[in-house]
């Protein structure tokens, strides 16, 4: 039986930085399946469609083709057959994304291809609803979460070092904007359920958050 781990908390927690240690330390797939929901974002984009239309992204997502690859635990992503892993990394992506996620049609797809691949796999999944809706028997369930002003601070250096010119104001409100987005949708709201760990990585570094998870997961969820 495959094991997993879900990741769960909003955005600019450290979820995927974290998830990707911890599934190479147990040799784990890691799926970003909010990279899923930014790939839906950017064909809405490059099509001229509303990011909030539903729809016009049901058409959409009726003939998209989402892949991932990965490669000594890097994960790939492919739109149409085109690596889309660094173009989905904008801001304005990052903020259809919020929108596309919010409609259950869109959800349903992508949770669909995130069981399928949790099926026969090993998993550290990250995301908004793993624990509490994609895969509510997963052997650990963690909330991620961090104060605003941290998770600001992370996101803005991650972009600038991607290049991206970007203000430390625009982050923190487009972060806030995602929070309401994820937390008060109809379908799969950012929640965190009765039986995940919740870890608070404020003042926390990547190797201590990781340490954690990983000796909750060796000593209480393995087996």
């Amino acid at each position: 039986m495959p094991k997993s781990i879900a990741i769960d908390g909003p955005a600019g927690a450290g979820k995927s930085t974290i998830a990707k240690k911890v599934s190479a330390e147990l040799g784990f797939i890691y799926l970003d399946t909010g990279a899923m929901y930014r790939a839906v974002a950017l064909k809405a984009i490059e099509s001229g469609v509303d990011t909030k239309a539903r729809e016009d992204l049901i058409k959409i997502i009726d003939n998209i083709n989402i892949a991932i690859t990965h490669d000594d635990n890097i994960q790939k992503i492919f739109l149409d057959g085109r690596d889309v892993s660094e173009d989905i990394r904008t801001g304005e992506v990052s903020a259809g994304a919020a929108n596309v996620a919010a409609i259950k049609e869109v959800r349903l797809k992508m949770v669909e291809l995130q069981r399928k691949i949790a099926s026969d796999k090993d998993v550290v999944m990250d995301g908004r609803d793993i624990g509490s809706y994609v895969l509510p028997q997963a052997n650990l369930k963690i909330f991620l979460t961090a104060d605003i002003e941290e998770r600001a601070k992370r996101r803005y250096e991650e972009l600038v070092l991607k290049g991206q010119q970007v203000n430390l104001d625009d982050v923190r409100e487009d972060i806030r904007n995602r929070d309401n987005n994820d937390m008060s949708r109809a379908f799969a709201p950012l929640k965190k359920v009765p039986d995940a760990l919740e870890i608070d990585s404020t003042s926390m570094t990547i190797d201590e958050v990781a340490e954690r998870i990983l000796y909750f997961y060796k000593n209480y969820a393995s087996n």
